[in-house]
């Protein structure tokens, strides 16, 4: 079986959407909006100012996915990547999958010179993706984190 980790394309949106479906659910019990969710991957596909998924993608299959997006930091005249929306197929995880996403993350921003670090945020209750971000040198952080959303920006039912 061959795996590579590449940006996505248009062809991924289908399963990007699928995969964030899925997370939601999974990780929040969360039922995403369908038509919301798709409209905002392929946004993200056609804006690359706004940042970009990753896909791991085995024998030509969409198996995981991570999203790339940025961060202004003032005190580090740098952007921070933050990334979100990690998937990987529950038939593939514990494969390694995640570590390459990363890893190909990692690459791309030694490329890069304004790229300052790198940030995620992960569900309390959520100790297996703790130790894997653990694991791979990441540290939680003594922030937290605060939001409010418009009401009209309902994003699920």
């Amino acid at each position: 079986m061959s795996r590579i980790i590449r940006k996505a394309l248009c062809e991924d949106i289908p399963a990007l959407a699928d995969f964030n479906t899925a997370m939601a659910k999974e990780t929040e019990n969360i039922d995403l909006r369908p038509e919301l969710i798709r409209q905002g991957v392929e946004t993200l596909i056609a804006t690359p100012s706004l940042g970009f998924y990753l896909v791991a993608e085995e024998d030509g299959e969409p198996v995981g996915s991570l999203l790339v997006t940025t961060e202004w930091s003032d005190w580090r005249n740098g952007l921070f990547w933050w990334i979100q929306s990690v998937y990987v197929r529950e038939d593939r995880r514990r494969l390694g999958i995640f570590r390459e996403l990363y890893d190909k993350v990692r690459r791309l921003a030694e490329h890069d010179d304004t790229v300052c670090g790198f940030r995620l945020y992960v569900e309390r209750e959520n100790r297996t993706a703790q130790q894997t971000y653990q694991a791979l040198g990441m540290s939680e952080t003594h922030y937290r984190l605060f939001e409010q959303s418009k009401e009209a920006a309902a994003f699920f039912d």
